[in-house]
């Protein structure tokens, strides 16, 4: 009779005992899913901070050896030219000149004036972002002395860029992160709850874009953080 009661309850604190895993499982699997998923956006605007300049000029000629007379002549113009508007030497670079024997490629026997058809191009790339901007709008001054810069061609668009990023990335976290609480805490609110811990957190990638087609110089800096945060009753 003795055992018989020993085992009774035995198995009366078994079944409590399990009783009480089944309650805190079934809390546990509640509170998994009072979670909410919220992002959180920041945005900032920058000026450029470094510009690739192209200056894109054409020769014409049937002579090669004039022509690279000439061109040798017209670089040095136009690094003077550079130069005295503020442009340092290391920020100016020569391309080897490209030519076209326009006789080898056209198709007929149509008479040409020239035969030959040279693109130079001398890059700047420099930090000046501001001189180089007003140094566009009085390039015309090479006219002058004799050189056309071209412009409008894919391969040689003028490129501006930001290179700091990792100086504003705590920043732009920061107030991401920010965001995305203020709209964590409203959905707490809204659902007559208290918003818990922070269970995850995903930084989102950094993209640089262009503000619009008109001011390139200018950027626009995004990033997107998602955080997943508890609700408490």
């Amino acid at each position: 009779m003795k055992n018989f009661r020993t085992e009774a309850a035995l198995i009366a604190l078994g079944m409590l005992l399990a009783g009480l895993f089944i309650k805190q499982g079934i809390g546990n699997f509640a509170d998994k899913d009072r979670n909410i998923n919220v992002k959180g956006l920041a945005e900032m605007e920058v000026q450029a901070n470094e510009v690739t300049w192209p200056l894109v000029y054409k020769s014409l000629g049937n002579d090669l050896q004039v022509l690279y007379d000439n061109i040798k002549k017209s670089n040095e113009t136009i690094k003077t030219f550079l130069k005295e508007k503020g442009i340092e030497e290391k920020e100016i670079s020569i391309n080897a000149p490209e030519i076209i024997d326009l006789k080898a490629e056209r198709y007929s026997d149509q008479e040409t004036q020239y035969r030959y058809n040279v693109t130079s191009v001398i890059i700047v790339t420099s930090d000046k972002v501001d001189l180089i901007r007003t140094l566009i709008s009085e390039q015309g001054e090479l006219l002058k002395r004799g050189i056309a810069i071209t412009t409008g061609h894919y391969r040689n668009q003028i490129q501006y860029k930001y290179t700091d990023l990792n100086k504003i990335k705590p920043q732009m976290i920061e107030e991401a992160t920010k965001n995305a609480r203020k709209a964590a805490e409203k959905f707490a609110e809204d659902s007559e709850s208290k918003l818990g811990k922070i269970k995850k957190a995903y930084q989102g990638q950094f993209s640089i874009t262009d503000r619009d087609a008109n001011t390139p110089h200018i950027k626009k800096i995004r990033v997107v953080t998602t955080i997943d945060y508890s609700l408490e009753d």
